[in-house]
């Protein structure tokens, strides 16, 4: 990351399973302790997506490991956490979640100027053979790769 904001985690399945159409910048609702966690490195990202509720977004199924000084304090690790968000981005993003197959998912989590945010990324569904035809075309690329560097 560069010197404005340091990567806590980065959820690399999200590109094997969505094709990310857009992306947007959300702050985090967190709790001191949370906020401790994800600065250390103790967050996950996997298998969490955000979901509309009564006009906010919330993000389900992150995962930020419980802080090892923090006592009573510590939160349950896979609560659900209210995204911030200006209200036209919430409109936006709603509208086109109730197309079929849009999803909202986290792609980074990261800290910028002492403030938790999250990219997420607007995405459809990959089918199988999406993904197995993304891989192959990897292993092409790295070969063409390979040969221009061996001709050089």
């Amino acid at each position: 990351m560069d010197s404005e904001g340091r990567s806590a985690s980065f959820n690399r399945q999200a590109f094997h399973d969505y094709d990310i159409l857009e992306r947007f910048e959300a702050g985090l609702v967190l709790t001191g302790t949370e906020i401790k966690s994800i600065r250390s490195g103790r967050a996950d990202l996997r298998g969490s997506f955000a979901k509309s509720e009564q006009g906010e977004l919330w993000l389900h199924g992150m995962h930020i490991a419980p802080y090892e000084h923090g006592g009573r304090y510590n939160q349950d690790p896979k609560r659900p956490r209210k995204l911030l968000l200006r209200r036209d981005q919430i409109k936006e993003i709603r509208a086109k979640l109730e197309q079929k197959g849009l999803a909202v998912v986290p792609i980074k989590l990261y800290v910028k100027r002492g403030w938790a945010k999250v990219e997420l990324g607007l995405a459809r569904g990959k089918k199988k053979y999406d993904k197995r035809r993304d891989i192959i075309d990897r292993a092409l690329e790295r070969e063409a790769q390979r040969a221009v560097r061996q001709r050089v």
